[in-house]
């Protein structure tokens, strides 16, 4: 059996934050707002893997009301969803996403996003792609206001 998922996260970008995205840190002036560490990627491949399951969203599952996940790591939360479909006996067959920003460049950072990605969820460096897209200098993206990401993921039971 198959399922699929699709998952999208936006935030805006800030003054005082670090960047995280794919669980690195990447070297730019701002940083993204949220609650926890705000990772687009990780939070768009979180809803991709909910949704394949039913199993509601990442706002559900992890509140911006409760306190323990202030400032949590992204990577954390990747791991309690990935233990949760485990637990059911889904396996991830693979994950295409997308990373939207107008800047900085995300290419240099996308062989060590895989490299943190896929030792969290146990797949092979070919199960998963990263790619990065600009939004043209269109709409809040574009004009360097916010950075954006889209997941897919496909799981078999």
């Amino acid at each position: 059996m198959y399922r699929i998922g699709l998952g999208y996260d936006i935030h805006k970008l800030t003054e005082g934050r670090d960047l995280i995205i794919g669980g690195v840190k990447i070297t730019h002036e701002k940083g993204l707002l949220g609650h926890s560490d705000a990772d687009v990627l990780i939070h768009a491949i979180i809803d991709a893997m909910l949704g394949a399951l039913a199993l509601f969203d990442i706002g559900t599952l992890f509140p911006d009301t409760d306190k323990k996940y202030k400032d949590i790591e992204s990577t954390i939360l990747l791991e309690k969803v990935y233990e949760k479909i485990s637990e059911k006996g889904w396996r991830i067959v693979n994950i295409d996403s997308n990373i939207i920003a107008q800047e900085p460049k995300m290419m240099p950072y996308i062989p060590k996003m895989k490299d943190v990605l896929c030792k969290i969820l146990d797949i092979d460096p070919d199960e998963l792609s990263i790619k990065a897209k600009t939004n043209e200098n269109l709409d809040a993206v574009g004009q360097k206001l916010a950075i954006e990401a889209h997941a897919v993921v496909l799981l078999r039971k």
